[in-house]
């Protein structure tokens, strides 16, 4: 195999209402391919092929068709959205690529074609109610941007908090990208939830998050302190900007920056040669990160890029990553992750309040999981009415 340029496909949107998210989940990639091509270390060099679909959903799959025909690439690094994972998976299917997926999702999904490396339900917004739910109430509202995250993270939510005893209060959604929340704020405050799952996206979310800040302002019972905006799906960038007003809101991932681990301070330190300067690092970079350096290592090990060969390595052995120790799980193709509940800081990091005591096994279609998050091992399945 030599050191011959292995492709691989970089495939991220850096325009649009999720902007934010996709040029961290590219820079992370890009990240680690720089450190690994600089590196002695593993007798690895890769080739980076682009492709930036521009918001545009329509055109993942052809620009992932576009990489893996021009360049013969058996790895696909990207996609923002659950809307753009399935829009490629097809072409995954048909020519035996692997899409390495560096994003929290809503689950409920399961391909051989999909490496999925960042947190499913169980790890994020089961472990985030829980934790939520005993100390400020059981009568959320939710909020969310009109697509399937939004519809499916509210609806497990929705569940749980039923389960658990709960009501929820109202549940809403917003066009991707709209920021006329003004009503979304006056049903909150007349509604008097005891805290708000935030599922909104890039503008919409940071829209709403500075009105209840304002709202706070001129009511203190909307206080972070006494009904919080809870969200799976925050990042140290997006909350850069808004500083003081998202100060003491809570969300929940398998890293964050502020992280005290030698893995991450050695992220940190790299990261500082190949990202911009002053940019916050979340877990959509160290999860972009961690899915290329997971490929390399599994390259390097096996002296192979077939695609199922490098998986296979990446489910057997355990790479000591920024997010902690991190291993496929060989059942279900996705990553074996410790979730932790971080609190907005007023300088756009988190600081971590608690986390799991030990790597959580991702179950992605909630079917062995009891309401404490953690995997028990038999299946609890039941019926229920999907509302």
């Amino acid at each position: 195999m030599g050191l011959n340029p292995i492709p691989i496909g970089v495939l991220f949107s850096t325009e649009g209402p999720y902007a934010t998210l996709g040029r961290e989940g590219y820079l992370g990639a890009m990240t680690a391919i720089a450190e690994i091509n600089a590196s002695a270390v593993l007798p690895v060099a890769l080739k980076p092929e682009i492709r930036d679909p521009k918001g545009s959903i329509e055109a993942y799959a052809d620009l992932c068709r576009d990489i893996i025909d021009r360049s013969g690439a058996h790895f696909v690094v990207g996609c923002t959205t659950s809307w753009s994972r399935k829009e490629v998976i097809p072409v995954l299917e048909r020519t035996g690529t692997h899409l390495w997926y560096p994003c929290p999702y809503e689950g409920f999904e399961g391909n051989d074609h999909v490496v999925y490396v960042g947190a499913c339900p169980n790890q994020h917004i089961v472990p985030l109610l829980r934790h939520v739910l005993a100390r400020h109430g059981h009568c959320p509202i939710l909020i969310g941007s009109n697509y399937i995250w939004g519809w499916e993270i509210n609806r497990i939510a929705r569940d749980y908090v039923e389960r658990e005893g709960g009501s929820v209060k109202a549940e809403r959604y917003l066009p991707l990208g709209d920021t006329d929340i003004d009503h979304l704020i006056a049903e909150v405050r007349q509604k008097r939830p005891d805290f708000v799952l935030n599922t909104l996206i890039g503008p919409s979310s940071e829209a709403f998050v500075a009105a209840y800040w304002d709202l706070s302002q001129r009511d203190p019972a909307f206080s972070a302190e006494q009904r919080p905006i809870v969200s799976c799906n925050w990042t140290e960038g997006e909350l850069a900007g808004l500083g003081q007003m998202a100060a003491g809101h809570l969300t929940v991932a398998p890293y964050f920056q502020s992280m005290a681990t030698t893995e991450n301070a050695a992220l940190l330190s790299r990261a500082e040669r190949y990202a911009p300067k002053q940019m916050q690092i979340s877990a959509f970079f160290a999860q972009a990160y961690a899915a290329v350096q997971m490929i390399a290592r599994g390259i390097a090990a096996t002296g192979s890029d077939n695609a199922e060969v490098v998986l296979g390595e990446a489910k057997t052995t355990t790479y000591a990553s920024p997010l902690g120790p991190l291993r496929i799980h060989a059942q279900t193709n996705h990553a074996i992750l410790t979730p932790h509940i971080g609190r907005a800081r007023n300088n756009g990091t988190f600081e971590i309040v608690t986390s799991a005591a030990a790597p959580v096994v991702p179950d992605p279609y909630l079917a062995h999981v009891d309401t404490d998050g953690q995997a028990t091992g038999r299946r609890t399945a039941h019926l229920r009415v999907v509302k």
